[in-house]
């Protein structure tokens, strides 16, 4: 598993930036890397400590020389090299699977349909490397790794061809002592026959948890490697023969490959369907973090700000097929070094605001573009999160996209923008136009993910007009859906006429009847201001913020039995985005940026309390009674919500661009806010920015069940990680 990088541990290595480690031992250490083309790839490089030997060089050498015999289908290919370099080094193809000692400890030991399945392709492996007069001599489960594709050997640091004794002192045993064969345990020659030894014992872990010769000190193992029988308890009783003679302590009594993987399996079927759904999934879900994983350092042990810890995305789990298709597009994305919809736009990268010393700009997980997503002149579009999917309401068509990967899903045919659309408990609802209806009506449709389809419920708006294109959905709560439309004329711009009608109601999705009518006010020709820019239901009250005329706006709060205004106060900022984000709104107070920041009781409208006046603040999020909020020149800011008592104030110099038109996105260990041409990450523990990411977002999102920040631009829409 990914871990952060050590505070020495260098930057680059060849042309590959280092992303996290993945091991460690002897002779050197295993990092996740990505090529300047966005190639992941697992670098090995040799401890410098032990780079001047020339025997271990030519070790390295030769670990390069064998990892490209068994080639990319039975190991991961060879990328690149420099086995010459003051710091030798390998790149190859990372992997999206587990290690099977990793397997068999989060999900058991395997069935044997699997050990079959296994062994047999593992058979395949290793007689491809002996036909090329090369042996592992260090085969053990932590050097396999489970794909849905079949198993890769890695490793080759100790494999040589077969009768080269170069590197091999007389009398001394080299590998891992739980499955070497009896003759290198004694330090004589081990041949093919000793890797189907070695073969034998990682079948023998995968079918019961443990090595055939139990564990404790090198010295004990090596002696009832050389002695004692093999514990074969609990393994599969049709397999225990097969195994025993795998085991035997004389090379020539061992099966050769090709009859061991025919008593194994007959190779039929696919070798996912012999995998069980517990590896399956995490295979899957490797696959999914692969690009999610962004470069995080551990601190010098004498600072002491905390390690950060690579975190993945976690859910429900997958169907097999998506599994597979997850992992299957994932490997070539690896492989292609990069991704279509991110790097093909041919632009370049918007130049970075300057990093803190403990931080640098990293790319976003993945980025969609080529659509204008100020729909109509109107706005930015909202990215919403339903049936699994990113969706974004366009011009009578919606973009679905794959949380994991922003790869489009397909274009959805739709009558509904992004202000005729909402979601409750992933649900996706639009508005769109009931025929059964004799004359004008506007019904409220939800979306079936099953049929790809949209499917009217028994709410029906008459005398309402449904192409008028600012026609609202406000929200759906329980079984109400709050709307605003119109009746009238629609005109060429699709905008507004003096001459139209307009109301809000609360319709009833169960019953179909409308709840409440209110009216609305009308507006002017050519508007580009819809009536409400946000609005939320809390209690029995539902708070908007409501443009009452092109230049005007007010909070309007209303009972949600009867529509009635329960109080309304004039609320103008210069900037009309600044009050698109989710309202920050609790039972007691609404929470509004400015200058001051203030809470105004949700009773009654009274000012609860208000920061000090002369510091603009940006548009607030509430989570667990804090309200964070972003001040102009202070960056991140923590506000108790009872009390208005500032908590803490981000601990930077540099927040002369911190950005108050959007509120900050909050995640669990970190919060994100944009501050110049960057989307910081500030941890809520100590108050500093840990991360910072390239980006020119004007909306940020939090997608939580998948785990990202969703920035939206003029044309793209960028994810990254939400932690």
């Amino acid at each position: 598993m990914p871990t952060p990088l050590a505070h020495d541990d260098p930057v680059t290595v060849g042309p590959y930036r280092l992303v996290a480690r993945l091991g460690s031992g002897g002779m050197g250490t295993v990092y996740m890397a990505r090529g300047v083309g966005g190639r992941t790839v697992a670098l090995k490089t040799m401890h410098a400590r032990i780079a001047t030997d020339p025997g271990i060089r030519t070790r390295f050498r030769l670990e390069v020389d064998a990892a490209r015999v068994i080639g990319d289908r039975f190991g991961a290919r060879v990328v690149d090299a420099d086995p010459l370099a003051e710091t030798p080094w390998l790149a190859t193809e990372f992997v999206l699977g587990p290690a099977l000692d990793e397997a068999v400890l989060s999900a058991g030991p395997l069935p044997e349909r699997s050990v079959r399945a296994l062994g047999a392709a593992l058979c395949a492996a290793l007689d491809q490397l002996h036909r090329s007069d090369v042996v592992h001599r260090d085969l053990k489960p932590s050097n396999i790794l489970l794909t849905a594709y079949g198993p890769k050997v890695i490793d080759f640091g100790i494999a040589r061809a077969i009768g080269d004794d170069r590197l091999t002192r007389t009398g001394a045993s080299v590998g891992t002592p739980a499955f070497m064969s009896p003759e290198q345990a004694a330090g004589q020659e081990h041949d093919a026959a000793g890797d189907v030894f070695a073969l034998a014992g990682v079948l023998v872990f995968a079918a019961t948890g443990r090595a055939p010769f139990g564990g404790g000190q090198p010295a004990d193992l090596m002696y009832r490697v050389r002695y004692a029988e093999a514990d074969l308890r609990n393994v599969p009783a049709a397999l225990v023969p097969l195994f025993a003679r795998c085991l035997a302590k004389e090379a020539e009594k061992r099966p050769y490959l090709a009859e061991l993987a025919a008593q194994l399996h007959d190779g039929s079927g696919e070798f996912a369907e012999q995998l069980p759904d517990a590896v399956l999934a995490e295979i899957g879900r490797r696959a999914a973090d692969v690009w999610r994983t962004v470069p995080q350092r551990l601190p010098a042990p004498a600072v002491e700000e905390g390690a950060t810890e690579v975190t993945s995305v976690s859910g429900a789990g997958p169907s097999r097929r998506r599994l597979l298709a997850v992992s299957g597009a994932l490997a070539a994305t690896a492989a292609a070094g990069g991704v279509w919809w991110y790097r093909g736009r041919g632009r370049a990268a918007a130049p970075a605001a300057k990093a803190s010393p403990q931080t640098r700009n990293l790319d976003p997980l993945w980025q969609y573009g080529g659509k204008d997503l100020d729909v109509l002149g109107w706005g930015l579009v909202v990215p919403y999160q339903a049936d699994g999917s990113i969706w974004l309401p366009l011009n009578a068509t919606a973009e679905r996209l794959a949380p994991t990967t922003g790869r489009s899903q397909g274009e959805v045919r739709v009558t509904a923008n992004w202000w005729q659309t909402a979601v409750q408990e992933g649900q996706l609802y639009l508005l769109g136009h009931d025929p059964g209806q004799a004359g004008e009506s506007v019904s409220v449709d939800t979306w079936n993910g099953g049929t790809d389809a949209v499917r009217p419920t028994s709410a029906a708006l008459t005398d309402a007009t449904p192409t008028l294109v600012p026609n609202q959905l406000l929200c759906v709560v329980g079984d109400f859906a709050y709307v605003a439309v119109g009746q009238g004329q629609v005109p060429a711009d699709k905008g507004f006429l003096p001459a139209q009608t307009w109301t809000l109601r609360a319709a009833d999705l169960g019953t179909g009847r409308t709840r409440w009518t209110q009216p609305l006010p009308q507006r002017s020709g050519g508007s580009r201001r819809l009536h409400f820019v946000a609005a939320k239901v809390v209690g029995e009250r539902l708070v908007t913020v409501q443009a009452t005329a092109e230049a005007q706006t007010h909070i309007v709060v209303r009972d949600i039995r009867s529509g009635a205004v329960l109080w309304d106060l004039p609320y103008n900022v210069s900037d009309t985005d600044a009050i698109r984000s989710e309202l920050a709104v609790d039972e007691r107070y609404l929470y509004l940026g400015g200058s001051p920041l203030r809470a105004l009781r949700l009773s009654d409208g009274a000012l609860a309390w208000a920061t000090e006046a002369g510091r603009i603040y940006g548009p607030p999020t509430l989570t667990n009674g804090v309200v964070y909020t972003v001040g102009s020149g202070i960056g991140l800011t923590a506000i108790d919500a009872a009390t208005g008592k500032v908590l803490w104030t981000e601990a930077t110099t540099e927040a002369a661009e911190a950005y108050t038109v959007w509120q900050p996105v909050v995640g669990t260990r970190y919060a994100y806010y944009r501050n110049g041409l960057q989307l910081r990450a500030v941890n809520l523990a100590d108050h500093r920015t840990v991360l910072t990411y390239r980006t020119a977002g004007k909306h940020f999102h939090a997608y939580p069940g998948a785990r990202l920040v969703l920035a939206v631009d003029d044309d793209r829409l960028s994810a990254y990680p939400l932690r």
